[in-house]
């Protein structure tokens, strides 16, 4: 009887010392210890037992063996098939003959005979009975196959499949794509068939969340479990399991990844140099931005984490602190698997009740809180933002508004636009405004509306790598979106002045059609309203911060279109024949270098002479702009913006949003190229550019149904007519008629006047686009055509 006992503490000993080289630290640092009865809990299980999926080989991963049973019955198994011949193995699922790549030798590949069976893929030297087999790969469900290519096929002139183990990795090739097809899945199907395997940190955290309410336990199992706790060594395996030759790297290669199990080695490597690094912030980007990369290693960061903080042996020391700054930084950046949140939850409580008062405390209040607000981030923290949150401490946030203002405003990693749009409108007092707001991402030649719930954390991230890109000023501006009613603006308020910035910048842009003469006047209501009365010590903008650019240069290029007169040489030569005007032999070819050069030297003189014409025309126009300028005398500020927005008002289209469309066509035949498409409060209209006159309107009621029809074209069906437009404004034109419909909706339950008449023809189809939840501001299509 205490031989037998001896012999149980040996294989227990020995499947462990498996599973450490597997999964996780060095074999002498795991332990398990040997259980009485007096140590089972309620439910059966001693607080430290773990019953951990083995094998039937010991060549690759595990397979339904419980650790004491591990030892005797591997060998077992292994002795006797090698002793097996060919002819014992049973229930065989496919055989034959296949080339194995064979490196480190002069031969490439070499012929075997293979056998797949239930539980592994062999290979022997023949298909006699009692030919010898040269290897085996077990079979589990992290094996992975990688299929047939052409690309191979026409770089070997073979198809071949690719298997991935534990240890091994077979890549077998055959001339037949039937072939290759039939072995591929074949072997995949056996790997479906088996049970998930489990690696040792994922049973002990079962065990945790079942003995979460007795203390005793959970103790017991950190104590008796050294893969839990802190280490200074290094991690051999992935504390979670992983696809043996994972291929989701393939699309980061470029990035440099390897596989999904190496990266997750690397990665603990990453962080225990956090411990000694004299700036931790590169580390913590680079760990955050391959996280973000691979979406997989999220979960195994916060467990290796979640290690590095438990049981640590000076836990208030600056370089163990480390470590609760980079889990900061996951929190508020990446959320966990519901399973690995309840593990992560338990341990920030565990803590807390142990180190109450501390930094550690301190940090795991805030992680709990970020937590409940996580949202999968678009962009890593930027550097600033990382800084903040290792301090616990929010960003500050520069808004700009049209005009020179601008607001700062705290953030966190959680704002969103929506909450920095609500709390602009406080700090400006326009709650009562009947027009809707929205944040929108601006340089001097572009700008577009951002996302009401899109981060401000990632904006603020993408906007820096635009600036350094581009080498241009990115900003976050706060503006009118919606105008829903322009007529109740007080000429006193802000939006006001949201209104007459926003509507010099659409005449700036060529949006606003109208005659030269009219544009000339509000270049010199501009210029009275920014400097006041008229004077020549008065510093004055450029042309093109008060008239669009473009019509100075279309008349440049009219007056210049027109065919210079020739010279009498250049007459005489027109005609006569080719033939003498070039001929062939020794000096044809310095005949065209001169051609070639008289040519360039023609179109250098050209440029210059457009440059000229564009400077005598914008000072022509500029004069013309303050000769008008100098009949303002007298008029103040308000004077000068109400007078520009009276002009600007003649346009029917006053107060829509203007989008280019590459070209319009229509169920009834009609196509058109290089129009606008003018969405507004009340309806949808089309405008040739530069012409005041719709060509077609169709009011909201009309509509029924609108949407993206496919990559570039946007989709509205209006009564019998359905309407197509290519645009590269998609979502933008999408997310504005949203919030028009969302603001309809909102009058009417209000019972307010929309100012929409809906026939009875369309009422029906106005009730389809209302069955459909309300939208949200700027988010995307909830009406698919």
């Amino acid at each position: 009887m205490p031989l037998q006992g001896f012999r149980w503490f040996l294989c227990c000993r020995q499947g462990f010392s498996l599973l450490g080289r597997d999964y996780g630290e060095k074999e002498e640092e795991e332990s398990f210890e040997l259980r009485n009865k007096e140590d089972l809990t309620s439910n059966g299980r001693s607080p430290a037992e773990v019953t951990v999926s083995q094998p039937t080989r010991t060549a690759n991963g595990t397979n339904g063996h419980t650790v004491s049973e591990v030892s005797d019955e591997m060998k077992s198994l292994i002795i006797e098939k090698n002793k097996m011949g060919l002819e014992e193995d049973l229930e065989l699922l496919v055989k034959g003959w296949l080339l194995r790549e064979v490196r480190g030798s002069w031969i490439k590949q070499r012929r075997y005979w293979f056998v797949l069976s239930q539980d592994s893929l062999d290979y022997y030297s023949g298909p006699e009975k009692g030919a010898r087999r040269l290897g085996t790969l077990v079979l589990t469900n992290l094996c992975s196959v990688i299929w047939p290519d052409k690309q191979t096929y026409k770089e070997t002139g073979y198809w071949s499949i690719t298997v991935y183990g534990r240890k091994h990795c077979y890549r077998l090739f055959t001339k037949h794509f039937n072939e290759a097809v039939h072995w591929a899945c074949a072997i995949q199907k056996v790997i479906d068939t088996k049970a998930p395997v489990e690696t040792p940190t994922q049973l002990l955290i079962r065990d945790i969340e079942e003995n979460k309410f007795n203390p005793e336990a959970v103790e017991h199992i950190y104590q008796h479990n050294p893969i839990l706790k802190y280490t200074q060594g290094p991690l051999y395996a992935p504390l979670l399991p992983f696809p043996y030759g994972s291929l989701e790297h393939t699309y980061h290669s470029g990035k440099g990844y390897g596989s999904v199990r190496e990266e997750a080695v690397k990665l603990f490597n990453c962080l225990q140099q956090l411990e000694s690094a004299r700036e931790p912030v590169p580390i913590i980007q680079g760990v955050l931005q391959t996280c973000l990369d691979l979406r997989t290693l999220r979960d195994e960061v916060y467990c290796q984490l979640v290690k590095q903080t438990s049981c640590t042996p000076a836990p208030h020391t600056a370089a163990h602190l480390r470590y609760w700054q980079l889990l900061t930084c996951m929190s508020c950046t990446f959320l966990p698997s519901s399973t690995i949140l309840k593990y992560l939850k338990f341990h920030l409580k565990r803590i807390q009740s142990q180190s109450p008062d501390s930094e550690m405390d301190n940090y795991a209040s805030f992680i709990g809180e970020a937590l409940e607000k996580t949202k999968c981030r678009e962009c890593v923290p930027s550097w600033e933002e990382i800084q903040m949150l290792m301090n616990r401490q929010e960003m500050l946030c520069t808004v700009h508004y049209p005009g020179p203002g601008s607001c700062q405003l705290y953030i966190s990693s959680h704002t969103t636009a929506n909450e920095v749009v609500r709390r602009m409108q406080e700090k400006l007092g326009l709650q009562e405004s009947k027009n809707t707001f929205a944040l929108y991402e601006q340089n001097t030649l572009w700008e577009q509306p951002v996302a009401s719930g899109t981060l401000i954390a990632d904006i603020l991230t993408s906007l820096s790598s635009k600036e350094s890109e581009s080498n241009s000023q990115w900003k976050l501006c706060f503006k009118l979106y919606c105008l829903l009613d322009a007529d109740s603006i007080s000429v006193d308020s802000i939006e006001y002045l949201f209104l007459f910035e926003q509507c010099h910048e659409m005449v700036v842009r060529g949006q606003l059609p109208a005659c030269e003469e009219d544009l000339q006047a509000l270049a010199a209501l501009r210029l009275q309203c920014l400097i006041g009365d008229f004077s020549t010590h008065a510093p004055c903008p450029p042309l093109d911060d008060l008239f669009p650019s473009h019509m100075v240069e279309a008349r440049v290029l009219v007056s210049l279109s027109a065919p210079p007169a020739l010279p009498p040489c250049q007459l005489a030569a027109q005609g006569c024949p080719t033939s003498q005007r070039f001929p062939t032999g020794l000096l044809a070819g310095a005949l065209w270098s001169h051609t070639a050069t008289a040519a360039h030297k023609q179109k250098v003189e050209q440029d210059m002479r457009l440059r000229s014409r564009l400077k005598e025309e914008a000072a022509a126009v500029m004069g013309s702009i303050v000769e008008r300028w100098k009949g303002l005398a007298g008029y103040s500020r308000r004077d000068s913006m109400a007078a520009y927005l009276a002009i600007a008002r003649q346009w029917s289209g006053f107060g829509c949003t203007l989008y280019e469309v590459d070209f319009y066509i229509s169920s009834t035949g009609s196509f058109s190229q290089k129009l606008w498409l003018g969405v507004a409060a009340t309806s949808v209209s089309l405008y040739r550019q530069g012409e005041a006159e719709a060509l077609e309107s169709f009011p909201y009621g009309q509509i029924c149904s609108y949407g993206v029809s496919d990559s570039n074209t946007f989709k509205i069906t209006a009564g019998d007519r359905d309407l197509l437009f290519e645009t590269t404004k998609l979502t933008e034109i999408m997310q504005l008629m949203n919030a028009y419909f969302s603001a309809i909706h909102r009058k009417r339950g209000k019972g307010e006047d929309t100012g929409i008449t809906v026939a009875d023809s369309t009422e029906v189809a106005f009730h389809h686009l209302a069955s459909t939840p309300t939208p949200t501001l700027l988010e995307l299509p909830s009406h698919p055509v």
